[in-house]
């Protein structure tokens, strides 16, 4: 049976190369598609790591100039004070640039065992910020007001970093140094790692250090937690606040969650359009599917009749049709699995091979469905078609 339509398909070669040329097509970008689809759906699980809702951002340019700490230091220790009398906040943290959900980074490299390693992204962040986000602790503890004599400087690194570092042994008490290994670090705590760039993004390996007397200098965020009922008359309150006190500096007000919102978005960018990339070749594919078994059953409605005026049924003549086109698929699947096993096993684009593979089974699985739905129409036509009939016209 194979046999035959194997010999059938070699037969129309010529015509049945550009068919399975589409075939192949669709299937290497439906395999980019359902891999992009099982790595954002493999991030999404993970756990986002913070609480996005009620926080807001505060953006402010830094008016206050002096070069006495103390008097820095007092003044955003009255500015704190000042907005935390405000009944709707409960708490504040000042912070760098490189919040959560935004597209800034501030990356350096950290030492350990005369061994350097790159892109940590630095956080420089004060004692309230743990609890702002409320992130989790998974060792040891975040910082405090004792942290600012230590000998070695303390910080905290997130879980990616701890498993690079140290894998599943114990992190706290562990000392390595910055990217030149001058300033040695030590180990307070470990926090979950949070995915700063979205739902559908990797987490980073990360590293939090904390506060100093001139950090007031260069920070240039706040990140405030407000209850549920904070609606938008107190947000132009909380503005007002602000600018009333830092007088000429420039104020704006984000909401957290908008930011996450917006980077989602940006993220799926790509997918959607491989998505419509591979909507206009399936479209392709099944119109050319359905042409050529139309045009088969044209040219063949002799064999046909001759197959039904000796006893073949409908049926098999339908499940001929169906099983040259499924022959067709997989021949192009064959070609196509043997270009896609390459990406896990080269470890193209860095991700895991898991990801390859779900995508792998699920573009077979996608191309064969398109294939037998393509050709179940045509197959019933000619299971249709009247033995007399087409004799006669031949």
């Amino acid at each position: 049976m194979f046999k035959h339509l194997f010999k059938l398909i070699w037969n129309k070669k010529k015509q049945n190369f550009l068919l399975m040329s589409e075939i192949l097509v669709s299937f290497l970008v439906i395999f980019a598609v359902f891999t992009m689809v099982v790595y954002y759906y493999h991030n999404y699980k993970k756990p986002m790591g913070l609480d996005y809702q009620d926080v807001w951002i505060v953006n402010y340019s830094n008016s206050y100039q002096t070069k006495n700490t103390d008097s820095l230091d007092q003044f955003y220790e009255i500015l704190v004070q000042t907005i935390k009398s405000l009944p709707q906040v409960k708490e504040i943290s000042f912070t760098q640039a490189n919040i959560p959900f935004t597209q800034n980074q501030n990356t350096g490299g950290i030492t350990l065992n005369h061994k350097r390693i790159d892109d940590v992204n630095w956080y420089t962040v004060d004692d309230n910020h743990k609890s702002v986000l409320n992130m989790q602790m998974l060792e040891g503890r975040w910082f405090n007001k004792g942290d600012a004599v230590a000998k070695d400087k303390p910080v905290v690194i997130n879980s990616d970093l701890k498993e690079r570092l140290y894998g599943k042994g114990i992190a706290i008490g562990k000392v390595f140094g910055d990217g030149d290994n001058k300033n040695k670090m030590k180990v307070i705590g470990v926090v979950q790692a949070i995915k700063i760039k979205g739902n559908y993004a990797p987490t980073d390996i990360g590293l939090y250090r904390r506060t100093d007397t001139g950090s007031f200098r260069y920070l240039d965020k706040m990140l405030v937690k407000v209850t549920p009922d904070a609606d938008a008359a107190f947000e132009g309150r909380l503005y007002k606040t602000i600018a009333n006190y830092m007088k000429n500096s420039d104020i704006e007000i984000e909401h957290l969650s908008d930011k996450r919102t917006s980077i989602n978005l940006f993220t799926l960018v790509p997918m959607i359009a491989l998505l419509i990339v591979a909507c206009f070749l399936i479209i392709n594919v099944a119109l050319g599917l359905f042409g050529v078994l139309w045009y088969n059953i044209n040219k063949r409605r002799g064999e046909i009749g001759l197959r039904r005026a000796v006893g073949a049924t409908g049926r098999s003549v339908s499940s001929q049709l169906v099983n040259e086109a499924m022959i067709l698929a997989t021949l192009s699947l064959i070609i196509g699995s043997f270009f896609a096993i390459q990406f896990p096993l080269l470890n193209v684009f860095d991700l895991p091979a898991s990801v390859y593979i779900v995508a792998l089974f699920l573009s077979v699985i996608f191309i064969y469905l398109l294939v037998f739905v393509c050709s179940l129409y045509p197959g019933r036509q000619a299971a249709a078609i009247y033995p007399a009939v087409a004799l006669h016209e031949e």
